[in-house]
């Protein structure tokens, strides 16, 4: 079943961002299951917002992904607001 998550991240910049995103980038296979991605500045920080087909694939981004970001200096933080999708489109595909 498709997820949505929604992180808040207060105090990250969008060169921090940048650059994580660019670390990730070197990899594409991390994204596996990431059906769309949306990273939003704050007042505050970023929010992040992305549809995953699944819960474990989220996961399996994450425990990827966060060694990285904290050893570029971003605090482990708390854990991103997950609701399950009863339905997504995307515009122009086909479905």
């Amino acid at each position: 079943m498709a997820i949505l998550v929604h992180a808040v991240l207060d105090g990250i910049t969008t060169d921090q961002y940048d650059t994580l995103n660019a670390r990730l980038q070197s990899t594409p296979e991390i994204f596996e299951g990431c059906i769309s991605h949306a990273c939003v500045p704050t007042g505050s920080g970023l929010e992040i917002f992305d549809l995953w087909e699944s819960e474990a694939q989220m996961e399996a981004f994450a425990d990827k992904m966060m060694p990285i970001a904290v050893g570029l200096g971003w605090p482990e933080g708390a854990r991103p607001r997950v609701a399950e999708v009863h339905r997504y489109w995307v515009p122009g595909a086909a479905g």
